[in-house]
This record gives C-alpha cells, structure tokens and sequence, in this order.
C-alpha cells in the first residue's frame, strides 16, 4: 500500500511540472523613498502550496496570513478541510503575484534589467 501512496504523490508532481508550475521566479525590488530593497516573487509558490499561508508570515505580510488563516481554518471546520485544501491549492496559484504587486503599490521599483524586466512586468501584468 506504501509503494502505491508514493507513486500517487509523484504523478501529482509530474502534473504540476508538466503545466509548468516550475519554481517561482525572484526579482529585486527597491523602495524609492527608504531605499529599502526586497524580493519579489511571480510565478506558483510551492511553498504556499505545502505550507498554507506561513510563507505570508515569513515575508511579514500579517494581514494576508491572518486572513487566509481564518478563511482556511473556518472553510476547513465545515468540509472536514476539503475547503481548507481547495482554498490552499488556489492561494498557491496566486500568492506570489498579490505580494509582489503590493509592494509595487507600496512604493518599491523592479530592479532588475532586460529582459527579466520586460518578463515581470509581462507576468505581473504591470505598465511599463
């Protein structure tokens, strides 16, 4: 039964990387008036995908982790956490480009230079 349970855990990874769910890609943002510089990330996050909502805490984006929390644990508590997972699962999809799209809207620039640049903005669907 064990053998079966890992072959199953492969074929959803292989799923993933076959719809090019590849690891997320950073970028350097910088903060215009404070000159603070953080990374920024697009792409699916794997991370929120095994770890739930922890990766917002991580980053220090409070808010978002608490929310997601709450939505996760109150969803879970109703459909014996299927809602929880489903919930998870979505987040994964969009998790790196809500952080980095916020801390665009924070004040915070794309470092980095051609082509990269071209491809964040492309991805992040942000005006040059």
């Amino acid at each position: 039964m064990r053998h079966a349970e890992e072959s199953d855990f492969l074929a959803v990874i292989t799923v993933f990387f076959y719809l090019g769910l590849q690891m997320a890609t950073t970028i350097n943002l910088k903060h215009q008036a404070s000159g603070v510089i953080k990374k920024g990330y697009y792409g699916f996050s794997w991370t929120t995908l095994f770890f739930g909502f922890f990766p917002a805490l991580f980053r220090a984006d409070f808010l978002t982790f608490l929310g997601g929390f709450a939505i996760s644990v109150i969803l879970g508590s109703f459909t014996f956490g299927l809602g929880a997972l489903c919930v998870q699962v979505i987040w994964a999809f969009l998790y790196n480009g809500y952080f980095t799209r916020k801390l665009l809207t924070q004040g915070y620039q794309i470092l980095d230079q051609e082509p990269a640049l071209t491809l964040a903005r492309q991805k992040l669907g942000v005006a040059a």
